[in-house]
């Protein structure tokens, strides 16, 4: 078996920026509301007219992941894409980014598991490595929530948390044991898969329906989220899938130098960072600048850190995510 290790890391994110004033000009809500139930201050919205889309926001971080890691295009034998936002029903953005970065024919796979999608991606990619079946894999995560959120007050416990973005990394073969990926840990529980939504369009609500019944004011074009439930579930399985990381590989919170969980809630990070007993230096959050840019998220994050030093040589790092599915999971590293 070989072991897998991040090379190479990049991010992008839109020049608009869209505060909570800005919002309160579209609907019934204000800064201190925002910032109490979120923490967010302000997101990135991509504007009217612009070129960027998930595929090619993915494509823009992809170039600067694939060049921090030393690599060409022609290095790539694997493309392993998340989001919940395709520029299309299908195809998926794997096959766009292939075209866009002028990779050979290699295979390109969609994952389609919103907020733990960056996590569920990285696990495939290590998984294709350590197999030996691929010495270079990239991971992309990207999503355009802006375009299809309600910028009413109806919709503001929705919109206001998600932002628009894109991140990548790089995951390339090593014969060094003692660094990279260590383990990857992943759940489901779909029960809960209408506690966060969007129920059409779909196969079930197709477009002749929608073409039909031309009603913009049907609430389940736009994302739903019963935020309490969602909330009380997160708190749990983030400190469950951390623990069985942690567990998996002799380790335990103290050894933690670095946690970088999905950017849902403030208030979630924060509550998980108590319960492992881990200081400020050593959790890393910027929700507050971004909002939640889902399957994007964690890997913004990582960049982000890495980009300030806060991701040395050696550190343990650990990832982690719950979303909608409900799925959840976590990714132990040793930098």
């Amino acid at each position: 078996m070989y072991n897998s290790k991040i090379t190479g890391l990049g991010y992008y994110v839109p020049d608009n920026v869209v505060t909570n004033d800005d919002l309160s000009k579209m609907m019934d809500t204000n800064d201190a509301w925002i910032q109490e139930r979120t923490g967010i201050k302000e997101r990135r919205w991509i504007k009217e007219g612009s070129e960027d889309t998930s595929a090619v926001m993915g494509a823009k971080a992809a170039r600067i992941a694939i060049e921090r890691a030393g690599l060409t295009s022609e290095d790539i034998e694997f493309v392993v894409f998340a989001t919940l936002s395709p520029d299309y029903y299908f195809p998926g953005c794997g096959v766009q980014i292939q075209e866009m970065l002028g990779l050979k024919t290699v295979g390109a796979l969609d994952v389609r598991n919103q907020c733990s999608g960056f996590i569920y991606a990285l696990s495939v990619a290590d998984k294709f490595v350590k197999t030996g079946d691929y010495k270079n894999v990239l991971v992309v995560g990207a999503e355009f929530h802006s375009g299809g959120l309600d910028k009413t007050t109806r919709g503001r416990g929705v919109t206001v948390i998600f932002g628009d973005g894109a991140g990548a990394a790089v995951i390339s073969r090593t014969e060094d044991n003692t660094k990279g990926i260590l383990s990857t840990h992943l759940h489901s529980e779909g029960k809960h898969a209408e506690e966060l939504t969007v129920l059409a369009p779909s196969i079930r609500h197709w477009v002749p329906e929608i073409m039909e019944a031309n009603d913009k004011n049907d609430e389940s074009y736009f994302p739903y989220m019963n935020g309490t439930f969602v909330f009380k579930h997160a708190v749990v399985r983030f400190i469950e899938v951390i623990s069985e990381g942690l567990q998996a590989n002799n380790l335990s919170a103290e050894d933690i130098n670095m946690f970088i969980p999905h950017q849902a809630n403030l208030r979630i990070s924060q509550f998980v960072q108590k319960k492992l007993r881990l200081s400020d230096d050593e959790v890393y959050n910027n929700i507050m600048k971004y909002g939640n840019t889902t399957a994007a998220s964690i890997a913004i994050a990582l960049t982000e850190a890495w980009e300030q030093g806060k991701v040395k040589d050696n550190d343990i790092v650990v990832l982690a995510a719950f979303g909608s599915g409900f799925t959840w999971g976590s990714v132990i590293i040793r930098w």
